[in-house]
């Protein structure tokens, strides 16, 4: 799922203040920090009291700060190094001092993290008592242990339940937050960029902004869209680019919005997940800023004439992209709640956003991927219409309300893909295309809405036919249920009664 965010990102600072603290998750971190000063310390033969007396501060407080308890601030380092003889660098080396200290170091880190804290367990006090045997057997259990939890963190229940717990995030905050929109509007104060479109000209002004150079490949890996070399600041795209002018520019937006955001390598799928959709969320608030793209909806709002077709060629951005955008827009800045989906040829849900009371299928867990949308609702009727170009629309009366949607088709390298946007019936008359032709009934989740084929006798599972599944990347995210999963039964029932002889 890549709508939006489910986390606001902190930036990090570009350099340390005079009294900054040194944040516990920077290299070093404190706890490095905390034994090269002990070691040091020890080296020259000093205690706790002496160094204490040297920088002014108690023997407690000395220890606090060994043992990485305390974050130490540059003055304090300042002092530590002078009365240690030593230099910042040798207290500001990433590298453990000895494997002991490695291991020390490891096992405060484990203990520290929300894994041990969810177990339960009493801390293992990490000392001199302890034997480096068996702090190598116990900080061992913990890779171990992690090893495992990862492994878990990877199933596709796990995908489902964070699926639904970033929904749920977004929801809260009707798909909008501001941290992201104000790190966008810097960047594009940063570059001069006046609004409208986004030549590819200023991208690369914005790559060279932050730093990179851009270069072009004809041997990406095939399983990525771009790479990002944040050694020697570079950023590797496809030679033969990508399917039209603003994907190309989007790919390079979403490639440096990693490092914008301040992103490490994601720890499990939860984290993965959050990272990928603040990179989309940031790079469609630079294709289509706040403050111009507002303003234009406003006014088509007071006109009544809010279309996304209008939105995407305002600023020469992907329908789909518009059609994102204007989920983080239309409740924060029209006070229009707003439905979004993206779903596949074969009825099977991608991508799915709301806030204004629509339900969509879902599985146990509350996740969405993979679940079939009803026959009745825009998303699966538009495919049936011959006209690609002109925007459809329609009402679908279903259990929870009518709602209007307007959808249109778009292809890819996996099939077509319809991509709507959705209203409440009230909130209709601000839009383009608020008096359809089309109106359709949706009872589902009433399996004989659409789900479940005519006549008992005609159910495929009943014994008289066995289809083979064709299986798509969602059912990795969310399995979809019925007899025989990933297949559409009532497709079978018409394929058998279309080939049955005579």
């Amino acid at each position: 799922m890549s709508l939006s965010v489910m986390a606001i990102p902190t930036t990090r600072p570009a350099g340390i203040a005079e009294h900054a603290e040194i944040p516990l998750e920077s290299e070093p971190d404190a706890l490095t920090i905390g034994r090269r000063i002990r070691h040091l310390r020890t080296a020259r033969g000093m205690t706790l009291d002496e160094l204490g007396a040297a920088i002014g501060r108690a023997p407690s407080q000395v220890s606090l700060l060994e043992n990485g308890k305390r974050e130490p601030k540059f003055g304090q380092l300042q002092a530590v190094a002078r009365a240690l003889g030593a230099s910042l660098d040798d207290l500001l080396s990433p590298e453990a001092p000895s494997r002991r200290d490695a291991l020390e170091i490891e096992l405060e880190r484990a203990q520290r993290g929300p894994l041990f804290d969810a177990l339960g367990l009493r801390p293992v006090r990490v000392g001199k008592s302890l034997p480096t045997d068996a702090l190598e057997t116990i900080v061992a259990l913990e890779r171990e242990l992690q090893r495992l939890h990862t492994e878990r963190a990877a199933t596709p229940e796990e995908a489902r339940r964070a699926n639904a717990e970033l929904r749920a995030t977004m929801r809260a905050q009707d798909n909008y937050f501001p941290e992201l929109e104000d790190a966008a509007a810097g960047l594009l104060d940063g570059v001069g960029h006046a609004g409208g479109p986004m030549p590819q000209r200023v991208a690369a002004d914005l790559a060279a902004h932050l730093g990179f150079t851009l270069h072009y490949v004809g041997d990406l890996p095939h399983s990525t869209r771009s790479v990002l070399d944040l050694r020697h600041r570079r950023v590797y795209l496809p030679s033969n680019g990508m399917r039209g002018r603003s994907n190309a520019t989007s790919a390079l937006l979403q490639a440096l919005a990693p490092h914008v955001l301040g992103h490490a390598e994601p720890r499990d799928y939860r984290e993965f997940l959050r990272q990928r959709v603040e990179a989309n969320y940031l790079a469609a608030a630079l294709l289509l800023p706040e403050r111009h793209a507002v303003k234009a909806l406003r006014a088509a709002k007071d006109a009544r004439e809010i279309s996304i077709e209008d939105l995407r060629d305002a600023f020469a951005v992907s329908y789909e992209t518009a059609a994102h955008r204007f989920t983080n827009l239309a409740t924060k800045h029209l006070g229009i709640p707003v439905h979004f989906m993206k779903v596949h040829e074969s009825g099977v849900i991608h991508k799915a956003y709301e806030n204004d009371g629509v339900r969509f299928p879902a599985d146990p867990l509350g996740a969405v991927e993979g679940q079939y949308v009803c026959r009745s609702w825009t998303a699966r009727t538009v495919f049936a219409v011959e006209d690609r170009l002109s925007p459809f629309s329609q009402y679908t009366d279903t259990p929870s309300g009518t709602y209007w949607c307007t959808s249109r088709v778009q292809a890819s390298a996996d099939g077509e893909f319809s991509v709507s946007v959705g209203v409440p019936f009230a909130r209709v008359k601000w839009f383009l295309g608020r008096d359809p032709t089309e109106r359709r009934v949706s009872r589902c989740r009433d399996g004989a809405c659409c789900r479940r084929p005519p006549g008992a006798s005609a159910d495929p599972g009943a014994g008289h036919a066995w289809p083979s599944a064709r299986p798509h990347a969602s059912m990795l995210a969310a399995m979809p249920t019925g007899a025989f999963p990933g297949v559409d039964q009532t497709e079978v029932f018409s394929f058998l009664e279309a080939h049955a002889p005579g």
